[in-house]
């Protein structure tokens, strides 16, 4: 049976995590355990194509994306009705530990650090990372970088990723921001060389910015993408469940194909 799926700007995140904490101390007991009232909250950081974004320049409306397309698919399996909070990325363990929510779904890569703060769930998905750069800067590699300002998003994997290379480039300058397109601009306008961008999410910027190029970033491994929930939450378990019947029946590589092949295509299409 389709539940109800809702939907909260950070703007509303603030009041609706007041009225959260009110209501009860453990996100699951605010829904999962009373009947009639099954819900969950689940957290993300919309600025992140194709895993959840907004389809308009001023973020109007509900996020879409791979993430957001399997979040609640999963409400749906497991007969949840689903809310979605949109939060910087750097808020999403402390709503976790807090428990404002019930789990993040965030383009989020499974670290040692982060396993120390919650608990992820089986991965779904694996990245790589890569570097954001004007077209024809003439930037290859970190080595170009040295004495450059640096764009990542806070709290982010690829923050450490470039915090990691300070030790061989000393003269880079390391600049966090919340939002990933807030990035995105600052390189469009000369104020940051390159951002260190997850490769996938880097090819749907640079589909819209034409004058944006990547420059790969050699001898990397793959990270793996998982959902983070507050630790011993029995979600996971359910979850998992739910990840793995996607995986045999195909509904996977459907949101596979939707988000990471036919989405790049159709934003080819358009601009040619």
């Amino acid at each position: 049976m389709k539940r109800r799926h809702l939907f909260f700007s950070l703007g509303m995140a603030a009041s609706f995590a007041v009225s959260l904490i009110a209501g009860c101390g453990n996100p699951q007991s605010s829904g999962a355990g009373q009947e009639g009232a099954r819900t969950l909250t689940a957290v993300t950081s919309a600025d992140y194509p194709p895993f959840e974004f907004f389809e308009t320049a001023d973020g109007q409306g509900e996020p879409v994306g791979f993430d957001i397309d399997l979040a609640n698919y999963i409400a749906d399996e497991l007969g949840y009705e689903l809310t979605i909070v949109d939060m910087d990325f750097n808020g999403i363990i402390p709503a976790l530990q807090s428990g404002r929510a019930d789990f993040a779904i965030a383009g989020m890569t499974v670290t040692e650090e982060r396993l120390q703060s919650v608990d992820f769930s089986d991965p779904y998905h694996e990245i790589v990372n890569a570097l954001v750069v004007q077209k024809d800067s003439g930037i290859t590699g970190f080595e170009d970088l040295d004495g450059q300002r640096v764009g990542v998003q806070l709290g982010s994997t690829q923050e450490k990723v470039a915090q990691n290379q300070l030790e061989k480039f000393p003269g880079m300058t390391i600049d966090s921001r919340n939002r990933v397109n807030e990035i995105i601009q600052e390189i469009k306008a000369g104020n940051m060389a390159a951002g260190v961008v997850a490769l996938s999410v880097a090819q749907g910027f640079i589909n819209n910015n034409p004058d944006l190029d990547i420059v790969t970033i050699p001898d990397q491994e793959s990270l793996s993408v998982a959902m983070a929930f507050p630790k011993d939450s029995e979600l996971v378990s359910e979850f998992n469940q739910v990840l793995a019947e996607m995986q045999q029946n195909g509904t996977m590589d459907e949101l596979t194909k939707k988000w990471f092949e036919d989405y790049y295509a159709n934003q080819t299409d358009a601009e040619g």
